[in-house]
């Protein structure tokens, strides 16, 4: 079996996009991180983390921790944002690339939760949610553009992290935006928890995709959320709240059999887990260190 780097992501601790209240400090997430045993870590949305390369390389180095890449934020299906999404994605890059090096991911995601049918019917996707064949050519204009753009500036990979509340949430999105894209120029950010959220078989799902995907996010995923959603008509923050992602084997992802897939599938990168929580629930010190001890369970 092979050594892999385990790493977590700021999203643990409630940072995602700041939401819902005030910001847990940089250096005590990274002191927990750490504390909790993993080696490596994610940037987190831009400001969260310091952004001048001498000031950041020495908060992660002198934690004795890798960066692993960031994800970036991108209106894919609307071209009206998509200059502004590569700009971003550019400047990232360039922190990524002077800091972590050039094994770094731009983990590219498209602007969640801000399309209503999306928002309000994760883990409920029908066909007819789906993007038009017009709105895949804008989408795919827009991934193109900035895994150019990054390559270009940096060398690093870009890839498209599936996501719930997205237009790529279900497997069926993910096949195709895959058979849209070029495979050298773009990936796939493959998530356990969000690809069970959009109805996948989160071991199916790395030999379904095992060409295309560059980074691994370890989430485990809790259905019972889904189906309150379901009767309360929830949105996908509400399901957040609820805990749909929740700690690591208490919820229905096999990550033993996932271990062993990326293991057939010679997968060579990172593992980053990610627990999305919002601000105020629980313990994220807690819930790493528990995180941390299960995955030594199965051999991380």
């Amino acid at each position: 079996m092979k050594k892999f780097v385990v790493g977590n992501a700021p999203c643990s601790w409630g940072t995602i996009e700041n939401t819902g209240g005030e910001r847990l400090n940089y250096a005590q997430m990274l002191d927990e991180l750490a504390d909790a045993g993993f080696k490596a870590t994610e940037l987190g949305d831009w400001g969260f983390m310091p952004t001048d390369p001498e000031k950041l390389r020495e908060e992660i180095e002198g934690r004795g921790l890798e960066l692993t890449g960031s994800w970036v934020t991108v209106r894919l299906y609307d071209e009206a944002y998509h200059a502004a999404g590569i700009e971003r994605a550019v400047k990232v890059a360039k922190l990524l690339r002077e800091v972590g090096g050039p094994d770094c991911t731009i983990n590219i995601g498209d602007d969640h939760s801000t399309v209503h049918e999306r928002y309000y019917n994760s883990g409920r996707i029908k066909p007819e949610h789906a993007l038009d064949d017009a709105g895949w050519k804008t989408y795919i204009k827009g991934v193109n553009r900035v895994a150019e753009a990054v390559k270009g500036e940096t060398g690093l990979r870009s890839a498209l992290h599936h996501h719930g509340a997205t237009y790529v949430e279900t497997p069926e999105e993910t096949e195709k935006f895959l058979s849209l894209t070029d495979p050298d120029l773009v990936g796939l950010v493959y998530d356990t928890g969000h690809y069970m959220l959009g109805g996948g078989d989160a071991v199916d799902g790395v030999r379904r995709f095992k060409d295309r995907i560059w980074l691994i996010h370890f989430k485990d995923f809790n259905p019972s959320v889904v189906e309150e959603a379901k009767q309360k008509n929830w949105n996908y923050t509400d399901m957040i709240g609820a805990g749909v992602f929740s700690e690591l084997g208490t919820g229905v992802v096999d990550f033993a059999a996932v271990l062993k897939a990326m293991n057939e599938i010679n997968y060579e990168g990172p593992i980053i887990v990610e627990q999305d929580v919002l601000p105020g629930m629980g313990s994220p010190a807690e819930n790493a260190k528990r995180n941390r001890k299960y995955l030594a369970s199965i051999g991380l």
